[in-house]
């Protein structure tokens, strides 16, 4: 198999881009590097296109490597002629070569297994054939043999069936029709066990659809149901079609004697050993293929939360809400320095509303707070009243927000918390999280597991390997895109850099602490354990500002130092005027790009990037994302009345919508055929989570917590 020609047709670019993606690959280089600093030779291949090609370039590989396994394996059984090797050979996917490998196989003990050892392949080979006009018991009593254990002329025959069944559910050729023939034709049904049960499952209780046409996010609640033993969820095939079929093709011809027994064989064959496996086959495919949409769709949604853009230059008061415990508060300064620590009780049980609003007060006239950020867990409802009512009392301009507290309680428990605030308990740190998410974003849920980051759907239910792989992919895109500043980022946020381990991540931040602030890019190479190569991947990526060599603070590899002052030389300019008023419109100073860049022995699309970065150090991709809705007043789900036209912020995209807060504590659902007056496959082509959108209220059901929103305004 031509790997590269493959990739080539597949991702529908040149062969040359996947050449050199490979070669880049194999060396060891990152794919956010590759993306950013080797554009020349990928002709540009972005991040995603480049994720797209390792993962597929790995199942290829992977399954070259298979196909040479199982070529030894039969070799070595003696049994590889020249037309297997070539159909192994020429399959594309796992399955095929599975199938191919499936009569040759090491099997335990199965019923065929047993009727070969007692010498019965000859009879089967009589049947098969179709030759004898003799009556099969009359054949089948050559082979009575107290020795090997057929005592009786039906024990014989029954041994020969069998071994034909057996011989008929491992062709492939037969499984590949009969797997095609299920998934284009077949049914997958769910009953209840229970139908008199109440349950989240209930509009699956006597559901029955064509498995092509069956939905991701279905085929993940059937499972989840199964699981939890409420559904049982069976595959029907089309069962008379598959028995015609394989009929016609083991039925050679007619014969009194042996056609029956086949025809029974073959029934056989399909309802005991086929169709189970198919079954399974079939679900397992379902629910990878609802997997890997659902890992995209978690993953899409989980860049757009970590892009949201920063609120940055204000003093944030983190309020982690709570009932019995009380209301955690944190206030942070603009770096995210906490400088207080307090808990209120303005909720239920205890209901010190006057005592919490006094304390409030001082808090905001002691440290000017002018953004309060409340999670949006347990009593966010009863704090979010209490502070709308707080801030028409005061003369202070003070604003709120409610954030997604997903993953702050795991990691205000976690090791890494500890280690930060080693004097705080788990709801400080939680209130501090919820503070400093809405300052950075990014910087601070690069803490929490991604998984319990809480954007997604049924990911508890899926491979958690493959998830974990995809989204840690995604929050090491978002950081190199980012970037860092070397001299403040947490060994968190650095071990997602291209290039730094976990360990080279933790040395940096100890090499900082024991030699003073980076002066510049070089000292990283005296870091422990970081060499050349990390080096090359990661210096880019980190930012010195106020170091000794002003192009440190861009994003200008070192690499191209040369290059780029090169430019500034020509354009008589100085390296201290970067990001400055003097290099407005440097790119358009610069001329020809392509002739400059032959000059300099540069690529085009390097110098344009070089021009982008002197004219605008280290700009922040997130500034372009939609600012977060703050807010000063409150509404409740019972002011909501159908026709009202809000504002919102998209919280979760699923397969079927997306949730919208629009500042009731419930989040509404836009359905997908709310979403656009074009047709629309996927949420995702409509939105993202973070967007702020316009919705109108289509019904409110306050006993059930449902909100219904349009987008069709």
């Amino acid at each position: 198999m031509d790997i590269l020609a493959l990739l080539t047709s597949e991702l529908g670019v040149g062969r040359g881009q996947v050449e050199a993606a490979v070669k880049l690959i194999d060396e060891g280089n990152t794919i956010p590097f590759i993306a950013r600093y080797r554009k020349e030779a990928t002709g540009s291949l972005n991040d995603e296109v480049l994720r797209n090609l390792d993962e597929r370039l790995r199942y290829l590989r992977g399954l070259e490597e298979r196909k040479e396994q199982v070529l030894s394996s039969i070799e070595e059984q003696g049994k590889l002629t020249a037309e297997l090797k070539k159909k192994i050979e020429a399959a594309q996917t796992m399955v095929a070569v599975e199938d191919l490998y499936l009569p040759y196989r090491p099997k335990r003990k199965t019923r065929a297994s047993v009727a070969k050892e007692k010498g019965l392949e000859p009879l089967a080979d009589l049947i098969m054939l179709q030759m004898t006009k003799k009556p099969l018991e009359t054949e089948a009593e050559a082979y009575i043999s107290e020795e090997k254990g057929v005592k009786m002329v039906k024990e014989a025959i029954d041994g020969a069936k069998d071994i034909l069944a057996e011989r008929i559910s491992e062709e492939a050729k037969y499984r590949t029709y009969i797997r095609k023939a299920t998934i284009e034709e077949g049914l997958i049904s769910s009953e209840a066990k229970d139908d008199k049960a109440e349950s989240v499952y209930e509009m699956y209780y006597h559901h029955e659809e064509p498995i092509k046409k069956c939905a991701g996010h279905r085929v993940l609640a059937l499972n989840r149901g199964e699981k939890e033993k409420i559904l049982t969820v069976k595959i029907a095939a089309p069962a008379e079609k598959i028995q015609m079929y394989l009929e016609k093709q083991v039925v050679i011809r007619e014969n009194p004697v042996t056609t029956p027994v086949l025809k029974e064989v073959i029934a056989d064959s399909y309802n005991r050993l086929i169709a189970p496996a198919i079954e399974r086959e079939v679900r397992n495919d379902l629910t990878e293929k609802a997997e890997d949409g659902a890992i995209k769709v978690f993953g899409k949604n989980l860049e757009q939360l970590l892009m949201q853009p920063p609120i940055s230059g204000r003093v944030v008061l983190g309020w982690d809400p709570a009932f019995r415990t009380g209301c955690k508060l944190a206030v942070v300064d603009a770096t995210g320095k906490v400088l207080d620590t307090v808990v209120i009780y303005p909720t239920a049980p205890q209901n010190k509303v006057d005592d919490a609003k006094r304390v409030l007060k001082k808090l905001i006239d002691k440290h000017q707070i002018s953004l309060i950020s409340v999670g949006n867990g347990t009593a966010s409802r009863e704090s979010e009243q209490i502070i709308a009512e707080f801030l028409k009392e005061i003369p202070n301009h003070v604003q709120y927000i409610i954030v997604n507290e997903a993953g702050a309680s795991v990691y205000s428990a976690s090791k890494l918390a500890t280690e930060e605030f080693p004097n705080f308990d788990v709801g400080q740190r939680s209130a501090v999280s919820i503070a400093r998410r809405l300052q950075d974003p990014l910087a601070e849920l690069v803490k929490i597991d991604p998984k319990s980051i809480g954007v997604g759907q049924y990911q508890h239910d899926m491979n958690q390997k493959h998830l974990s792989e995809a989204l840690e992919n995604v929050v090491e895109d978002c950081v190199n895109k980012v970037g860092v500043d070397l001299n403040t980022a947490s060994a968190s946020l650095l071990e997602y850099i291209s290039g730094i381990s976990k360990t080279i991540a933790k040395n940096i931040v100890a090499y900082r602490e024991e030699n003073g602030a980076f002066q510049n890019r070089k000292q990283l190479l005296k870091v422990a354990k970081l060499g050349p190569k990390a080096f090359e991947q990661c210096a880019g990526f980190m930012r010195i500002a106020n170091g000794s060599n002003p192009l440190d603070a861009t994003s200008v590899h070192p690499e191209s130092y040369d290059a780029a002052t090169q430019v500034l030389k020509r354009l008589g300019l100085e390296p201290g005027s970067i990001g400055t008023d003097a290099m407005k419109g440097i790119s358009k100073k610069a001329g020809d790009v392509e002739k400059l860049a032959k000059e300099l022995g540069i690529g085009a699309e390097t110098l344009k990037d070089i021009l982008k970065e002197l004219e605008k150090p280290a700009r922040d991709p997130r500034e372009e994302m939609p600012k977060p809705i703050l807010r000063t007043d409150v509404l409740d789900m019972k002011d909501l009345k159908p026709g009202m036209i809000l504002k919102g912020t998209v919280r979760n995209v699923i397969d079927f919508g997306a949730f919208v807060d629009i500042g009731v504590h419930q989040d509404g659902l836009v359905h997908i055929s709310e979403m656009s007056r074009k047709f629309i496959k996927h949420p995702l082509e409509a939105v993202s989570v973070g967007d702020i959108v316009e919705v109108k209220v289509l019904g409110v059901e306050p006993a059930k917590k449902r909100i219904s929103l349009t987008m069709k305004i």
